[in-house]
Formats: structure tokens, sequence, C-alpha cells
């Protein structure tokens, strides 16, 4: 479509500022102002300024961290010279025993200062050796060396956490090529522990270990630990020991109580509810070490039982005949002995028979008779010894008895009552029946391994629990962190107000004032002729001086319907040149 002509009076004019520097636009818009606005926007501007100023500085106080803390004196002014060297910024904080740098520097300050051996700790180490002299004699490269050693021990004793200071002295003697005057090495130690801290057993031997394995021949047993009150801390694992107070015994007996109430808690809440039942356990253990060694003989007893290994028996007997003959001369010689007959009964056909003459008492004849010694009334003496030997039962048993067991145990526990809801509506105590408290006390003896012979002893009680208030703690209101928090958003939130005061409340309304009024918008004007672009071949957005496009056509619509009614014969010339036109 091709647009109508347009006419010089329906053209519109468009008043074109003419354009100038910044400088100039500022100079035009403060002369709108007059004297007293604009010292009160000067005034303003600056105050805004000042108040940036003092709140960056504010927030860059905060953020300081602390570089070193609890150091000597002589290693702080060191420092402090090397960080005004460095042109670095430093303070101090309330107590004055750290040292504060910005945040955005603290490790780079840290290597820095480590490149020149800060700090140095207070002792001198290995790096001693590093500025000898050459022509330097043995004596005083050995004193060097132990100043050294002495001077590294000190240094790993102090990282330990309780430990501020420690100072070790080396007695090192020197080698002998004679047995007998041999010496062996012994050391010191004294250590500067922290305000409430202690070191226990396990510490100590650990210290006097470290000591011993950093210098030849030197026994943990010569190492001498004190602390700055001057207690001897090297003999206190043996005193514990010496009284039974070890604490690795202390420990171990901790941890079986703990488990055993563990066992009965975890029994019990399924029962009660959690946080009903309290447990106590009292373990006695035993900690002594005992080996036996027995052995046992059990003799033969009983016949059936009875095992010989081998038997003897001898027994002899003698007479002693009496004095026989004629008193006189010949009294004293006994009488010839007569010879016994044999016994033996006659051979049938020898001949005449033979009368058997009696043997004689205490002989044995041919045929192995012995005549009894009984019927014969003389002095007799007779010996009988036996001999058994017997196979003897024999048991050895050795026994080492466990350390750590359990001797006896005592068991306290105390169920709370359960709780109804009354008739009133209000929660009441109610107290356990015998039949589910006896259960309760048949369950703890068997979490517990209850044991008769062992002599245990448990208790359960039922009883209300009395509620306890929990202790919040400090109030926030009290705390200092809190209130020194509180301050700083008081402090910050003053200046973020007394800004959006000043650019709300005084800039805004000055700048408004220097800024141009708007123009106007013109209302469409309607000429005689009407122009109809394409929009398809339209190049530049058409610039609306209504809202809306609809409320411009149904403007112009108005328009129209009011000069056809008004002048038809107008309108009818416009449309005769618009067909005109197309013509052409």
């Amino acid at each position: 479509m091709a647009t109508a002509e347009t006419t010089p009076s329906a053209a519109e004019t468009t008043p074109t500022a003419a354009a100038g520097s910044p400088l100039d636009r500022v100079r035009e818009a403060l002369g709108r102002l007059d004297n007293k606005q604009k010292v009160l926007l000067m005034v303003s501007i600056a105050a805004i300024i000042a108040l940036l100023v003092a709140a960056g500085t504010l927030f860059r106080q905060n953020e300081f961290k602390i570089l070193f803390s609890n150091i000597s004196e002589r290693d702080g002014g060191a420092i402090i010279a090397a960080l005004e060297q460095m042109n670095v910024p430093y303070k101090f904080n309330d107590s004055g025993n750290a040292i504060l740098v910005p945040v955005s520097r603290v490790h780079d300050v840290r290597l820095r200062l480590a490149s020149q051996g800060l700090p140095r700790g207070g002792a001198v180490g290995f790096e001693l050796m590093e500025s000898q002299k050459f022509g330097i004699s043995q004596f005083a490269e050995q004193v060097n060396y132990q100043r050294g050693l002495e001077g590294e021990l000190s240094r790993t004793i102090q990282s330990i956490a309780a430990v501020q200071a420690a100072r070790v002295h080396l007695a090192i003697p020197k080698p002998s090529v004679f047995m007998r005057e041999e010496m062996k090495p012994s050391a010191s130690v004294m250590l500067n522990l922290y305000p409430g801290r202690s070191l226990d057993a396990g510490q100590i031997a650990g210290i006097q270990n470290l000591v011993a394995a950093s210098v030849p021949q030197l026994a943990p047993a010569s190492v001498t630990l004190l602390d700055q009150s001057g207690t001897l801390l090297s003999q206190m694992k043996s005193k514990l020991l010496e009284a039974g107070l070890d604490p690795t015994q202390v420990k171990y007996i901790q941890e079986v109580e703990a488990s055993i109430i563990k066992r009965v808690e975890d029994i019990l809440a399924p029962i009660v509810g959690p946080g009903n039942a309290r447990v106590q356990i009292a373990a006695d253990i035993d900690f002594s070490q005992a080996e036996q060694t027995a052995e046992t003989h059990r003799p033969n007893v009983t016949p059936p039982e009875i095992s010989i290994r081998s038997q003897q028996i001898n027994e002899t007997a003698s007479t002693n005949p009496a004095a026989q003959g004629v008193p006189g001369a010949l009294s004293n010689q006994p009488p010839a002995p007569a010879s016994a007959p044999l016994t033996q009964p006659p051979v049938a056909g020898a001949g005449a028979a033979t009368t058997p003459t009696p043997p004689v008492p205490g002989q044995i004849n041919a045929a192995g008779v012995q005549a009894s010694i009984a019927n014969v009334g003389q002095p007799i003496s007779t010996s009988k010894n036996s001999t058994i030997n017997y196979e003897i039962d024999k048991t050895i048993r050795h026994v080492k008895q466990s350390v750590g067991t359990i001797k006896r145990l005592s068991a306290a526990v105390v169920v709370n009552q359960r709780k109804e809801i009354g008739k009133d509506g209000k929660p009441a105590n109610k107290p356990l029946p015998d039949g589910e408290l006896k259960q309760i006390n048949d369950l703890v003896k068997e979490a517990m391994g209850f044991n008769t012979d062992r002599g245990d002893t448990i208790s359960v009680a039922n009883a209300p629990f009395t509620v306890i208030e929990k202790d919040e703690g400090m109030p926030i209101w009290r705390d200092p962190e809190m209130i020194s928090l509180i301050k700083d958003l008081i402090k910050y939130g003053a200046l973020a107000g007394i800004i959006a005061y000043l650019l709300l409340g005084v800039v805004r309304p000055l700048l408004k004032t220097m800024l141009p009024a708007p123009p106007a918008e013109s209302p469409p004007i309607v000429g005689s002729k009407i122009d109809v672009i394409d929009e398809e071949e339209s190049e530049e957005p058409v610039q609306e001086h209504v809202p809306t496009a609809a409320e411009l056509f149904e403007a112009k619509l108005a328009k129209t319907r009011e000069l056809a009614e008004a002048d038809p014969q107008l309108v009818a010339n416009i449309i005769k040149e618009w067909m005109g036109g197309n013509g052409s």
C-alpha cells in the first residue's frame, strides 16, 4: 500500500533541545535551585560520603585475625619489627597476649615470618650449627650440638596441647674406655603447663620415652620431669600403681559399668519408656595376677582301686635252748642233739617197721616239715619284714588367673511411676504393680549377668521422678557475644538509617527540583487528510502518544464520524483524492 501525501499543515513539529555538554546540563539543573537548596544539597552529599567512609572504616576494623598468641616478649618484639618493616598494619587484643593483622594477609605474613625464623620459641635449635666457623674446637662443637638437641627437644615437647613452655637439660658424660668408669646419660625436663591443665601417666611416660629415644644409651627411667610448681611428675605413674589407682584400671571399670548400664536401659526402655528408668552399677573388678601350681597325690585306700607294683616279705625265726645235763663240771655243756628219724612211711617188704622220731622244734626235717615252735617252752626270737610298692596317682595343675575378672556386681534400679489421667482430667502418678516390678527385676538380673555364688546384689525401686527444669543457660541479653553483635547491628543500622534519610528525604526532592518537568502530551490532531501506513512496509516503529493503540483507534474513528456528520462534502472530496492518487 502506498501512503497518502501529507500536507504541511498536518505535519507534526517536534521541538528539539540544543544538545550541550554534561557540565552545562549540571549548571542548568543547579540553576533551578535557590541558594538555600544548593547549600542543603552540598551538605547532604558531604554527610553521605562521610558516613560511608566511617562505615567502611568500622567494617575494616573487624577484619583482623590473630597472627600469633602466647608468645614470649623477645619473639613479640622481633615480630612487630618485622611487621613494621613489611608495612603490615597490626594491633593487639584486649588482653595484650595476641598480635592481630588483617584477615587477607594472615597466611602471607606467617609464611614471610617463617622464612625469617620467627617466632623462635625461646629456644635455639639445630640452626645453631649453621653458623659454626671452620676452625671451631671439638669441645665447642659438642657444646653447640648439645644446645641444639636441647632446643629441638624443647620445641617438640611444647607442641603438646597442655604444655606452654619446656626446657630440657641433658647430662651426656664423656665416653670412657674403661667399663668401670663408664657413666650413663641422664636428662631433666622442666614443664610449664597451661592454667587448669595437667598431664596423665600416659603423657608423662610418652615425654620420657621421647627424650630417651633422642639420646643414645639413655633409659626412660633416667629422665626426670617437673612442672612449674616443682611437683615431680616422673614418679606419678609408679605412685598410682602402688596405691592401686592406675588410670587404665579405673577406665576399664567405668567401661564395664557403662556397658552393663546400657544393656539394662536398653531392655527396660520398651517397657517403662525412654527416660523413665535410672540404672547404676557398681563393679568390683579383680586386677590381681595370680599363678598357682598344685601337685596332688591320691593313695590307694580302697581295695578295688589298689594297684600293687611289687611286694617282698622276709621272715626269720631262731630258738635259744635251755641248759641241760647233770649239775657239775659238765653242766655247762649241752648234750648232743638227737637226730630225728625220717618220717617217711615204711615201704612194704622193707622189714620191720620203725617208730618215727618227732622233729626238733624250729628245725626242718628231710621232708620239709617244720616243727611247731609253740610246742616248745623255750625262748625264741622272730623277725618279719614286708615291703609293698603301690602305684600312686599324681596330678599336676598349673592355673593362671586372668586379669580383670568381675568379683562382685551391685545394681540399683529406679523406675518412674506410670502417669495416668485421673477422673478430674489431671495427670496423676500410679505405682507399678508387684508383678510388673518382679518382671523388671528378673529382666535386670538376666541383663547384668546376676550370679548368686559371686555375691551379686540388686535393688529395684518404684518412685515418682521429680521434674527438673532445664537450665537454658545464660539469657541472650546477657551473652557477651550477643551484646557485642547487637551493638554492631545498632551502630550499622543507625548509619544506614541516616544515609537512607539523607538520600530519600533530602537528596531525592532536590533532584526532582533540578530535573525539568516532562512535556505534556498533545492530543492527536485530526486533519483533512488521514495517513495510511502499511505496517509491513514500514521500517521505523510508530511512536504512540496515547496509552494504548485501541484507545487511539477509537478516538480517530470518533473524530472521523463527527467530521463526516458535520461536513459530508469534505469527506467525499478526501475519498476522491485517495482514489485519484491510487489510480495514478
